[in-house]
Order: structure tokens, then sequence, then C-alpha cells
């Protein structure tokens, strides 16, 4: 018996069901979605082709940057989903649908790249980082599941984000660190995408820095990806930075409530 049977047997009145027209929101939803499918897409393609060639080593970059690249516009799609629903309406789906892309993108795509990494940097030991993998796709699943069944703060989040989180996870990739130190790097990410630790919400000018940091992201990729000079300084300056930017805005939120008391 569903739900709804129950509520009937039960004679309380059921809710009207959402119509299911899809609303302009929406669509930057399945942008979300499509592009974190494609970045998958990407990256396994230039995984066979490089098996197939019996090469060793890291992947092509030029086949690496294009699928964050894609996570970067997936990242930019879920920012303004929700604005475009706020100013314009929704759905009555646009929640799960939000919710499911979240997975796609922000989930398995970024797992996805971890065991990439296990399987052509961290050769003869992939176990390690595809536990870490695992971590990350399982802290998402748990952090949308309790954000749908929580009132949602006003100016903070609960936890990193999980588009914040799955860059940054992309990004201790991309910097390939040590084994220990990039597996205990990425568990620390998916403990805090879990975790009560609060970060402010991208609202108002935050939300259009962030986009302004989104582009910049794929300027420093293109650069890296072609080879061009200091384009791999400028990789591992953004890179830092993001990670900088990851550890103390909980720090600067803590801060900036202690001195508005």
């Amino acid at each position: 018996m569903t739900a709804t049977d129950q509520a009937v047997t039960a004679g309380t009145a059921v809710e009207e069901v959402p119509r299911l027209r899809l609303a302009l929101a929406d669509y930057f939803t399945l942008g979300n979605a499509l592009c974190g499918f494609m970045a998958v897409w990407q990256l396994a393609t230039a995984q066979v082709a490089h098996i197939s060639a019996g090469l060793d080593g890291p992947l092509q970059r030029n086949a690496v940057a294009v699928s964050v690249i894609l996570l970067l516009v997936a990242a930019a799609c879920d920012l303004f989903d929700g604005r475009v629903a706020r100013k314009l309406g929704g759905s009555g789906m646009g929640a799960e649908l939000d919710n499911l892309a979240d997975v796609i993108s922000f989930g398995f795509a970024p797992a996805f790249f971890v065991v990439a990494w296990g399987t052509f940097i961290v050769q003869g030991n992939p176990v390690l980082p595809t536990i870490a993998a695992a971590a990350v796709l399982l802290a998402v699943v748990v952090r949308l599941a309790r954000f749908s069944c929580q009132a949602p703060g006003e100016h903070t989040f609960s936890g990193l984000p999980s588009p914040f989180g799955a860059m940054t996870v992309i990004v201790i990739v991309l910097l390939n660190p040590p084994v220990y130190l990039g597996v205990a790097s990425i568990l620390l990410v998916a403990w805090l995408m879990v975790s009560q630790v609060k970060y402010p919400k991208p609202r108002g000018r935050v939300a259009y820095a962030v986009l302004a940091a989104i582009l910049a992201g794929v300027g420093c990729l293109a650069a890296w990806a072609m080879d061009a000079p200091a384009g791999e300084v400028l990789l591992y300056s953004g890179s830092g930075l993001m990670l900088l930017v990851i550890l103390l805005a909980p720090v600067h939120l803590m801060v900036d409530r202690h001195q508005n008391r």
C-alpha cells in the first residue's frame, strides 16, 4: 500500500500532486546532470584510449581539463538554478531533480576522478583511493538525503556544500599528492560534507564571486591543458587558493558571528 493509499484509507486529506511540467530553473538542473555525465564519459573515454595505446603514467592533460571544465559548468548551473527558481518560480519536482543531478555531478563524477587517479597515478595500490572515492560518493548521498529532510538554514549550510566538496576533491587529484596524503585529504573532505561545520551560503555578491572563481578556474585549466607559459603555476596557485578558502570560510563565519554579538 502506498503512502497515498494509506492517507485515503485513514480519511486524511491528500495533497494535490504537483504539476510535472519543467520550469526554466529545471533546465539549469538538467544541465548540471548532463555536464556531470559528460565529464565521466570524457574521462572514461580517455582511460580506454590510454589503456588501448599501452601508455603508462597520467592521462592526457586536455582530456582531464575538459572533464573538470564540464564539472565547473555543472557547478555554475547548480549555483543559479535556485536563484532562477526563486525569481521566476519552479516546478513541483525541482528539489528532487536538484538532488539527483547533484549525486551525478558532485558525487559519482568526483569519485570517478579519484578512481582514475588511483588507477593511473597510484599504480600498484588502488585500494586506498577506491575507498576514498566510495567515501566521497556516500558522503554526498547522505548529505543530500539529510538536506531534503531538514529545514535549510537561512544564511548558512551545515557541512561543506557538495559542489564545493566535489571541486575540492578534484583539486586534490590535480595536485597529485603522495597517496597517503591524498587519501587522507579526500577523506577529510568527505567528512566535512556530512559534518555540522557551518559554511556561508553563496548569495548576492558572494554568488557572483563564486561565478568569477569558476570562470577563472576554466581559464587556468585551459592554460594548463595547452601547456601555456606559466599554465602549471596558474593551476597550482588557483588550486591552493581554493583549498585555503574552503578551510578558512568556516573560521571567517565564526569570527563574523562573534563580532556581531
